[in-house]
């Protein structure tokens, strides 16, 4: 953002201001520096982020450690958030990189399949995901990472994206749990 921008924002009432910063074309990005800044000088449990290219604050990468006391505790699982052009009016994706990935919640490509990574507009197919729970631009990517440590201790089999790993979860869950420790294990070698 210009300097002659923020004169020109400064002028406004409170909402036009917001309104003016948010379609900003360098907003997003002043927004995603900030977030990562904030994120390494304070980290959350659980997490750690960089950058996956230093030329590039839309592509971030992101350390998870199995939460305690789930099927997940003691594995480290890389991912990605990728970031549109147009964040924070559009959610972020996110993807494990660790092959084979297995929980009811995460598609077999490794996408992560949460409300708060869906757009905010009613979906047809999956009428039981309530807007409110869904992306707004006011949340930020701590609530994402908070969210997913949410799902790997509690996942959601009303709308699952692993539908053979949710299956195996309900009528199998001694199978379930076997496969994730392997899951674990494998983590611990890369």
């Amino acid at each position: 953002i210009s300097l002659s921008d923020v004169s020109e924002i400064t002028d406004l009432s409170n909402n036009e201001k917001e309104r003016k910063l948010m379609s900003s074309p360098n907003y997003g990005e002043l927004l995603l520096k900030n977030q990562l800044r904030e994120l390494i000088k304070h980290p959350i449990d659980g997490f750690s982020v960089g950058l996956v290219d230093e030329s590039d604050c839309y592509e971030w990468q992101v350390m998870i450690e199995g939460p305690e006391d789930t099927m997940y505790e003691g594995g480290l699982f890389p991912a990605t958030l990728s970031f549109p052009r147009d964040y924070p009016n559009k959610p972020p994706t996110m993807r494990f990189t660790t092959p084979d990935f297995w929980h009811p919640n995460v598609y077999a490509d490794g996408r992560v399949c949460i409300s708060i990574l869906h757009e905010a507009k009613e979906d047809i197919y999956n009428p039981q995901e309530r807007i409110d729970e869904k992306w707004r631009p006011i949340l930020g990517i701590h609530s994402i990472l908070i969210s997913v440590i949410s799902m790997l201790s509690d996942p959601n089999f009303e709308s699952p994206a692993n539908i053979d790993a949710s299956v195996m979860l309900k009528s199998d869950p001694k199978a379930f749990k076997k496969k994730v420790r392997q899951l674990v294990r494998r983590s611990m070698e890369f």
